[in-house]
Order: C-alpha cells, then sequence, then structure tokens
C-alpha cells in the first residue's frame, strides 16, 4: 500500500494534519473545535492534492513509461502511437514523450531497413533472370558449334551471328546498368545547351521509322512551325529520354497502331507528349512502371525486348533536369507519357 499514490498520500496527509495541530495547539485561543476542524480540513485538503499530483503527474506518466519500455523490450514498436509533445506540469510526460519519438524513429529505420532488403532481394533476383537469358543462349549455341556444327558452315554463321545477338544484348544491360547506377549515386554530369526540341525529335523518328514501318506502326510529330521549340538541357540525354519513351509507344503497339509526339508551348515550359494506341497499362502497374526491371504482364512483356530499365533511366534524367515523368493510361485504348523542359523565348539556335 505504500507504494500506491493513495498510500503515500494518507501518509503525508496525517504528517501535514500533525503539524498543524502542533503549532495551533501552541496558540492559546485554540479551542479543541477549532483544532479539531483544522486538522481535518487539512488531512482532507492535503490528501487530495497530494493524491491527484501523485496520480496523474507521476504514477500514471511512470506506468506509460514502463509501457513503452515494454514495448520497445518486446519490439512492438509498430504498437507505439505518434504522440506530439504537449505542454504539461509534468517533466515525466515530456520524458515519455522523447522516449516515444526516439523509438517511433527506430521504427522507421527498421523499415526503410526492411523495404532496403526487400528491394535488395528483388534487385538480385531480376539481375539474375536478366543475365541468365543471353548467357544461357549464347551457352547453347556456342556448345552446339563445339560439338560437332562448327563443320557445317551455314549453320555455323548462323549460330555465331545468334551468339552475337545475345552477347549485344548482355552489353546494352550491363551498360544501362551503369547508367542507372551512376545517375542514382550523382556520378553523372549533366552539360547544358541550347537546342531545338523538334529537330531532336525529327532526329528520334528518323532514327526509328526502320523499325516502325517493320511493325507497321505510324509515328507522327505535332507542333506549331509558326512557334519556338529551343530548350535549355543536357541534348544527348534527353535524346535519350525521347528515343525510350517513343520505342515503348511503337514496340508496345498493336500491326497498324500509331504513336503521336505533340509539342506544346506554355508560358515558360515546352511540354512532350508520348501517345500511343497500344493495350494500355492497369492502373495497379502505373505506379512501378519507372521501377527497374518492372514489366507490364502482357502489353509489357519480355518477348518485346529492352532491358527493362529504360524508363528507369528516363525517370532519373528528368530528375536531374528538375522534370518529372507522367503517364496515364486506359486498358485496351494507350498510354500518354508526358513530360517539360524549359522554353528559351530569347535564344534561337542556328
Amino acid at each position: 500500500m505504500l507504494t500506491t499514490s493513495r498510500g503515500i498520500s494518507l501518509i503525508l496527509a496525517f504528517a501535514i494534519s500533525v503539524l498543524v495541530a502542533a503549532f495551533l495547539s501552541l496558540m492559546p485561543d485554540t479551542t479543541p473545535t477549532i483544532l479539531l476542524v483544522a486538522v481535518g480540513l487539512t488531512f482532507s485538503a492535503s490528501y487530495l492534492l497530494i493524491n491527484i499530483t501523485l496520480e496523474f503527474l507521476v504514477f500514471r506518466e511512470i506506468g506509460n513509461i514502463y509501457s513503452l519500455l515494454e514495448k520497445i523490450q518486446k519490439k512492438e514498436l509498430s504498437e507505439i502511437q505518434d504522440k506530439s509533445l504537449r505542454s504539461s506540469l509534468s517533466p515525466l510526460r515530456k520524458i515519455n514523450s522523447v522516449i516515444n519519438t526516439y523509438a517511433l524513429a527506430r521504427q522507421k529505420e527498421i523499415d526503410t531497413l526492411q523495404k532496403t532488403a526487400e528491394f535488395r532481394r528483388e534487385f538480385i533476383a531480376d539481375i539474375s533472370h536478366e543475365l541468365k537469358t543471353p548467357i544461357f543462349a549464347t551457352q547453347g549455341y556456342i556448345h552446339t558449334l563445339l560439338d560437332g556444327a562448327i563443320e557445317d558452315k551455314h549453320v555455323r554463321m548462323r549460330f555465331l551471328k545468334r551468339a552475337a545477338k545475345s552477347l549485344d544484348s548482355l552489353d546494352v544491360l550491363v551498360q544501362d546498368l551503369l547508367t542507372l547506377n551512376q545517375m542514382e549515386s550523382g556520378a553523372v554530369r549533366f552539360t547544358y545547351t541550347d537546342f531545338d526540341l523538334k529537330e531532336l525529335l525529327q532526329e528520334v523518328i528518323e532514327q526509328l521509322e526502320h523499325k516502325a514501318d517493320k511493325r507497321e506502326v505510324a509515328i507522327k510529330l505535332d507542333f506549331d512551325p509558326e512557334k519556338s521549340y529551343i530548350t535549355h538541357a543536357d541534348k544527348p540525354k534527353i535524346y535519350r529520354v525521347c528515343q525510350n519513351l517513343i520505342f515503348n509507344g511503337m514496340n508496345y503497339n498493336h500491326h497498324g497502331g500509331e504513336v503521336k509526339v505533340s509539342l506544346k508551348t506554355h508560358k515558360n515550359t515546352i511540354q512532350v507528349d508520348v501517345k500511343d494506341t497500344g493495350q494500355g497499362i492497369p492502373p495497379e502497374d502505373l505506379k512501378r512502371i519507372f521501377e527497374r526491371f518492372y514489366r507490364v504482364e502482357k502489353s509489357r512483356s519480355k518477348e518485346k525486348g529492352g532491358t527493362g530499365l529504360g524508363l528507369a533511366i528516363v525517370k532519373h534524367i528528368l530528375e536531374g533536369h528538375k522534370s518529372k515523368i507522367a503517364v496515364s493510361s486506359t486498358v485496351g485504348k494507350g498510354s500518354i507519357f508526358s513530360f517539360s523542359l524549359p522554353l528559351d523565348k530569347e535564344k534561337k539556335v542556328d
């Protein structure tokens, strides 16, 4: 009982009332009735004040601290609630809030570490799968030649070309990985120049026209000939952004489809829209298409080719230009990828 707030309050209230009674007994005009009333009032008031103080400012907060420490000890950090630090007469509540804040910070660190570990596992699984395909294909062709097919000139040349194509795919994958890693680490520097974004898009379309013709996909560029599309950016990297977006729109389209590239000028920016007439992307996949190696089933299958890193590289290049890639898609109708670059109204490129 002595360890509870009531027990301590009774002892302290009794001691205070005894002291008051002893003090009043020294006064000559004090009657027994006055003495009894004073002792009763002193005891009651002291008990209530001490009990309230101990219960609400000390024992309850100590109990909260013990409960919080037990959760931390049991690693039940997810059950800890975020409570803002309110002004209080009790320093224990402040201590409780500090411990609570520390525990929440540790929980966030644990969550981050768990997400990082999960991402690492997924990345290792993805990169192993991506490397396995070209390596196994090359091994198969070479071992077949070593087993005797090398004597047949026709088979030899055909298998060597296929092995070389697989190794080229492996080289592209490694180069994309190196590029993405350099961008994420900040090792890639951007060289800004003034150039005509319309002319750059025309170059990209000309470069992809042969592949588009094979797939019977039309690529159109829509712009206003009366307007200027001069921008200040890293031209080779923006070229790669446009190339990846137009290639995806073409490669994941249906035969006889269309990729429409539109240029629109706003007050201080140039907006580029790449619209395709493909199968579209389901809503649940839209948030993940810019992750490494992420492919949407069917409409973004591996059979279409590519390394699965193109959109991740696009995202990092545009972030380096203080811009963002936006996407909207309707299943069965197609997708639109958009980004913006600064519009330079004053300068002209010869």
